[in-house]
């Protein structure tokens, strides 16, 4: 049997080299002869790329899903709502601060993520490229590195889901940057209402929950992509069903008696809606859109029983019935 020179050079550059080990190690492209490609030896991936079936490294060329979207928003708000739950817990009651300090917050969020997005590549533009995540897995390649003769090991930690896991740290750091540079200035000029100890306490907050939140998203990042959906609707169900019992809201009345209830009720409401759309991704509008009728279902069972669940009353009437 006679073979060509394109055949042979072929043969010499995939079926003769050993076989690449490890779930997420790949051969690079070294250089393409005429239409046959000619690889190098296997190791890590560079940046921007991850292996596909054949164990061959690919640059990542697609665009970020519907999901991933909702994940990346769901991370861009972490910082934004401890921000503005650290600024309404130390502004006081009377402090008329708070406002244009959530409003600043909000600010700095915002422009944190144009920037993140402007310099992710392609650099300039308001869109990303990323690789498609396939697995959990896909999350922890540095889990995956091979050891072939159980002494060396084969290291070919990248990131596989790029650029989902780095992309938030960036965010983190502009976050904190614009935080540093605007809100102090803002909070010394208009907090004439707090004390001076207590005028920068939400931004000393924020130096403890930034670093809190790059750690939760190093260590578990993998694991909030799967998660986060249930993560929204589990914890915005439980601060709107404090927030209304520490508020002693008991009717529908007692919500229109001040402005900021209907806003804090208002913004749950939007994190009930953005848990469901996460989880059922709207992939079928016609069976998904219904489900956001269910947004005010929780507050509305919550005025509908709390008359019942009453501790002075469930008290009283068990002293009754003795």
């Amino acid at each position: 049997m006679y073979y060509s020179v394109a055949t042979l050079v072929f043969l010499k550059a995939v079926d003769i080299q050993p076989a690449c080990l490890g779930l997420y190690c790949g051969r690079t492209v070294q250089y393409i002869n005429a239409s046959t490609e000619i690889y190098g030896d296997c190791g890590v991936c560079p940046r921007g790329q991850r292996t596909d079936g054949d164990k061959i490294c690919r640059e990542c060329t697609g665009s970020p899903g519907h999901y991933d979207w909702l994940y990346l928003g769901f991370m861009a708000m972490l910082p934004l709502i401890l921000h503005w739950f650290f600024i309404e817990w130390y502004s006081g009651k009377k402090s008329s601060s708070a406002l244009f300090q959530h409003l600043t917050a909000l600010f700095e969020c915002s422009v944190a993520a144009i920037v993140t997005l402007l310099v992710s590549d392609p650099v300039g533009f308001l869109y990303i490229r990323s690789c498609k995540v396939v697995m959990l897995s896909d999350w922890y390649t540095m889990l995956y590195n091979p050891s072939p003769d159980y002494i060396t090991t084969v290291h070919c930690t990248h990131e596989a889901v790029y650029p989902l896991y780095t992309i938030v740290f960036i965010y983190y750091v502009f976050c904190l940057v614009l935080m540093m540079l605007l809100r102090p200035l803002l909070v010394k000029k208009i907090a004439c209402g707090l004390g001076k100890s207590d005028r920068f306490k939400s931004i000393y907050a924020a130096l403890y929950f930034f670093p809190i939140l790059t750690v939760l998203q190093a260590v578990g990042g993998g694991l909030l992509y799967y998660a986060f959906p249930y993560i929204i609707l589990v914890l915005s169900l439980v601060t709107l069903a404090v927030y209304m019992s520490a508020s002693e809201v008991e009717s529908f009345k007692d919500l229109l008696v001040r402005k900021k209830r209907l806003v804090v009720l208002s913004s749950h409401w939007l994190l009930h809606a953005y848990g469901i759309i996460s989880i059922s991704k709207l992939e079928t509008l016609g069976q998904d859109l219904p489900l956001l009728a269910l947004v005010p279902a929780p507050a509305l069972f919550y005025l509908l029983t709390a008359k019942y669940t009453e501790p002075s009353r469930i008290l009283s009437e068990g002293a009754n019935g003795h």
